[in-house]
């Protein structure tokens, strides 16, 4: 029993070391971030890629007017009285814009901005929530998704260390350090400190950790598991040879 004790105290002295160890925060890293209150982030400076939907609006052109089209994997879309068009790669002004020069040919149109693209479907861009979360996973960028909204929506459970979620910027070039900075979620809702609200970008990851003793379980679990599932088949062996 005294060495069962040892053992079970000896494994958790080692959980709690790696824990110790798995975060890697660096608070000046947030000022790559922008903050939703310093900048005008909208749709408009969404980088269209398939298979993103849009909506075209020009009432004086019924043919394209309110029509949906679903970006192909080869970056256009079709009308049928303009032919193909690329899309991917460009804003929905600069789309709008394109579609302009081309429908002057074919029409006359009046006004400052007669025609209009409008995202209606965001599909071809996400972000990642991960960890101790009811609903992990890959999330649609719409462009102005903040921390906050992210958060909210994955949901955190019992298990979560609010107190050390991770917010992380992936390096783009693969040779400098990613952007890791540190939220402390409870401070910022208890207290409405919302200085971490930062918007996020394509590809953007937060990560929630277990506490230290959901990681010393979820640990214990995962070391107890081959054994319960050996004993399992002995047990089934052992049942099955009984005449």
């Amino acid at each position: 029993m005294r060495y069962q004790t040892f053992f079970v105290q000896a494994f958790l002295l080692v959980c709690l070391v790696a824990l110790s160890g798995c975060f890697s925060s660096r608070p000046e890293d947030i000022e790559a971030f922008v903050k939703p209150m310093q900048t005008n982030v909208t749709a408009e400076n969404y980088i269209l890629q398939p298979p993103d939907g849009i909506m075209v609006y020009c009432t004086k052109v019924p043919e394209i007017h309110q029509q949906v089209q679903t970006i192909r994997p080869d970056g256009k879309v079709t009308f049928e009285a303009l032919g193909e068009i690329q899309a991917a790669g460009k804003t929905p002004e600069e789309l709008a814009e394109l579609l302009k020069e081309k429908i002057m040919l074919l029409y006359a149109l009046v006004g400052d901005n007669p025609v209009d693209v409008r995202v209606v479907t965001y599909r071809s861009k996400v972000y990642y929530v991960l960890g101790q979360v009811y609903v992990p996973g890959p999330k649609v960028y719409t462009g102005r998704d903040t921390f906050l909204f992210a958060i909210a929506e994955a949901q955190p459970n019992p298990m979560a260390w609010i107190e050390r979620i991770q917010v992380i910027r992936p390096s783009s070039d693969g040779l400098s350090a990613p952007k890791i900075f540190e939220v402390n979620l409870d401070r910022m809702i208890a207290h409405g400190e919302i200085d971490k609200n930062v918007l996020l970008q394509e590809g953007d990851i937060i990560y929630v950790p277990p506490t230290v003793l959901a990681a010393v379980a979820l640990k214990l679990e995962e070391f107890m598991r081959p054994i319960g599932r050996a004993f399992s088949a002995v047990s089934i062996v052992t049942s099955g040879s009984v005449p």
